[in-house]
């Protein structure tokens, strides 16, 4: 003897239509992700890093000044590579709170669980 199932029965065709409305939702978020643009730079302005939302890195503007200190005996590599580190990972702090704000603002009405995105 089969179990009776209790519930609201799931109509596949309503299924169908929310998994399309997700895979749009989804290139729509893309598509802002490619377009939202993030700029940040460490030491002064020394280096800037303009990065998009995907977390690509658009460009590294390094200002002559902080090269010049690169010839000689004393060449400091190490606090160029150290400006440019803290650029990018600020300008990819920049975009995870715009990212998430941007689709925090999509999915508003979601009631998604604290922690989600």
């Amino acid at each position: 003897m089969a179990e009776k199932i209790e519930g609201p029965m799931l109509n596949p065709l309503k299924l169908q239509e929310m998994l399309g409305q997700a895979k749009q939702m989804q290139e729509q978020i893309q598509q802002k992700l490619a377009a939202t643009v993030v700029e940040a730079s460490s030491g002064g302005g020394a280096v800037t890093v303009k990065m998009n939302g995907k977390k690509e890195i658009l460009k590294v503007s390094i200002d002559p000044a902080a090269v010049s200190s690169l010839t000689g005996p004393n060449a400091d590599v190490e606090m160029l590579e150290d400006l440019i580190a803290a650029a990018v990972n600020e300008a990819g702090r920049r975009a995870d709170e715009i990212v998430k704000s941007n689709v925090q603002g999509m999915l508003g009405g979601l009631n998604l669980p604290p922690g989600l995105l």
